[in-house]
């Protein structure tokens, strides 16, 4: 059973900083196209970042690039988000996802097989 557990969200102001950790399995991590996604209420679910296994090529969001970076740490087993620079707009429930193998070339919720339960991160004007 595959686990992926979110941590780091939380309430920030505008133009400030969250880091969010995403743990899995050793397998998970280094077998694996991981990512994030985000839904704010009443809107869809968008594709922030991904990031391939190997040599770790990343895609990101038009809405996030420049203020966000992912990375993985295969030692620790776990994803990272590093988000700077947050705006209102992005508020919303981040998910943690994985797919075994390759990333595609676009964020695609129906692609990620495995989500974590999701952490808010609430950004205030």
């Amino acid at each position: 059973q595959v686990q992926l557990v979110e941590s780091g969200g939380g309430s920030v102001q505008a133009g400030g900083s969250l880091r969010l950790a995403c743990a899995a399995s050793r397998y998970i991590v280094t077998s694996s196209c991981m990512g994030w996604f985000r839904q704010a209420p009443g809107k869809e679910r968008e594709g922030v970042a991904s990031i391939g296994r190997g040599y770790g090529t990343t895609t990101y969001a038009d809405s996030v690039k420049g203020r966000f970076s992912i990375s993985r740490d295969n030692a620790k087993n776990t994803l990272y988000l590093q988000m700077n620079s947050l705006k209102p707009e992005d508020t919303a429930m981040y998910y943690c996802v994985a797919v075994e193998g390759f990333c595609g070339t676009r964020l695609i919720a129906e692609e990620y097989h495995y989500w974590g339960q999701g952490t808010q991160v609430t950004v205030s004007s």
